[in-house]
């Protein structure tokens, strides 16, 4: 009963994720919808809209054909009218992501964590295929496997995320536990694999709010710019709702464009444009009012923002290091190195993919080039985040360090603790008259001060 339980839940964990994910769309474009087209509005049109922007934040790439009356009226090159969109808005993956990360972990709480991953990604999946059989579109659509295995990939993997972490913090009484076991007999190398986990997740976490402050940054030294290119798109109440939501929606994808550029290969906006601390070189660029954060110019001197990377690892090797000591793990040299080779090559693989989900086309042209560079990206964080785990988890350990070790080391020999003492005292009791006894203290004094009579 309890694993159907389990089952259940997890499968209703599942739906609602989606249900947010598709409702964030639904409000807002059904008001827009209305104000855009009144009584007149085609409805049938709504749904496709909201299906296709769901699998689009979930990274399925969206191919646009516009029709020929469209091209003709406007007046746009025929070479024009076909281009795809593939720069993901990961506000809705992270969403989605964290979502399925809540569910594994209660699903491990229950002790059926690989049952209920399985019928929340399931139950996802499902819902995935009927987002994708219904919300067809002839203007903007989706290839059908992609909307179908992209979104579900995203829930599958949080959860996997959420349940592993927490089992094997806890244990689960299964396979997790068995893979712990075995590699608590890896002797001073069995902290390796969870100290790595913990260092990358320390790093990412540090790296976005490097990125973060550099937006901010820039947003207070060229908001003007962003405001005057919301001016001059001319656009209705209508259309700065529409262009603001899409800004927020972009919001985490804009943070991987700031953290590419702190580590050095920066980002492309069209093709044969570089964005980098080294330089910048911006051709014409669409009027998006985010795109005016650019910076003008660049100096080899801002080189000098790759030490903030090099400092999130240092952190991180800094909190493993720390944490080492805490538990009296004493582990040699190569095990360190391990650590740290692990936490650069994580934070690589997540950057990395992170870099290939903001990378690709928005539009015609040399429009189909923007974004970071995946495997550039990738080596330099990876690189500059080894450089300050190194530092920290390498450096010749500390004379208090030293002292715990060999501290440790005479407990374990000696099988008691130097600081507690191994028997209590003995209580002095004084025998009083007809049996009755009354303890003494240390200094041989009764509980109300006064001295026992001498015999």
């Amino acid at each position: 009963m309890q694993r159907l339980l389990v089952a259940i839940l997890a499968a209703v964990d599942a739906a609602i994720a989606a249900a947010v994910g598709l409702a964030v769309l639904l409000a807002p474009l059904t008001l827009l919808w209305t104000l855009a087209f009144g009584a007149t509005a085609d409805w049938g049109g709504l749904w496709p809209a909201v299906g296709t922007l769901w699998q689009f934040g979930h990274g399925a790439p969206i191919e646009i054909a516009l029709p020929d009356d469209v091209v003709s009226a406007v007046g746009i090159a025929p070479d024009a009218a076909r281009f795809a969109l593939s720069v993901t808005p990961l506000a809705f993956l992270v969403f989605t992501m964290l979502f399925a990360g809540r569910s594994g972990i209660r699903a491990a709480r229950s002790g059926a964590w690989g049952l209920g991953v399985v019928f929340g990604t399931l139950a996802f999946a499902v819902i995935a295929v009927a987002v994708a059989l219904t919300a067809r579109s002839e203007i903007a659509s989706v290839p059908l496997w992609p909307a179908i295995l992209l979104p579900t990939a995203v829930y599958g993997i949080g959860a996997i995320a959420g349940a592993v972490s927490h089992a094997w913090r806890e244990g689960d009484g299964g396979l997790v536990d068995r893979i712990h076991d075995r590699v608590d007999g890896w002797g001073s190398w069995s902290v390796v694999p969870g100290e790595v986990v913990r260092g990358t997740a320390v790093v990412v976490v540090a790296l976005a709010g490097v990125a973060g402050l550099a937006v901010a940054f820039m947003v207070a030294l060229r908001g003007g710019e962003m405001v005057a290119l919301f001016e001059a798109a001319r656009v209705d109440a209508t259309g700065a709702t529409v262009l603001t939501l899409g800004h927020l929606a972009y919001l985490p994808t804009l943070l991987v464009w700031a953290l590419a550029w702190i580590a050095g290969p920066g980002f492309a906006v069209g093709s044969g444009t570089a964005v980098s601390p080294a330089g910048t070189e911006l051709g014409v660029v669409p009027g998006i009012p985010i795109l005016g954060l650019l910076p003008e110019n660049s100096s080899i001197w801002m080189l000098i923002v790759i030490l903030l990377p090099i400092g999130a690892g240092a952190f991180a090797g800094w909190v493993v290091r720390s944490r080492l000591v805490w538990q009296g793990s004493a582990i040699e040299l190569s095990a360190r190195a391990g650590i740290a080779g692990g936490i650069a090559l994580a934070s690589a693989g997540v950057i990395a993919l992170a870099a290939v989900l903001t990378s690709g086309s928005i539009g015609p042209g040399r429009m189909a080039h923007l974004g970071p560079h995946p495997g550039w990206t990738a080596l330099a964080v990876g690189a500059e985040v080894l450089v300050g785990g190194a530092i920290m988890l390498l450096a010749p350990r500390h004379r208090d360090e030293l002292a715990e070790e060999r501290t440790d080391r005479w407990v374990a020999e000696m099988g008691s603790s130097p600081t507690v003492d191994p028997a209590p005292r003995p209580t002095v009791v004084e025998e009083l008259s007809e049996g009755d006894t009354q303890p003494l203290d240390d200094h041989g004094f009764f509980g109300d001060g006064s001295t026992p009579a001498p015999r």
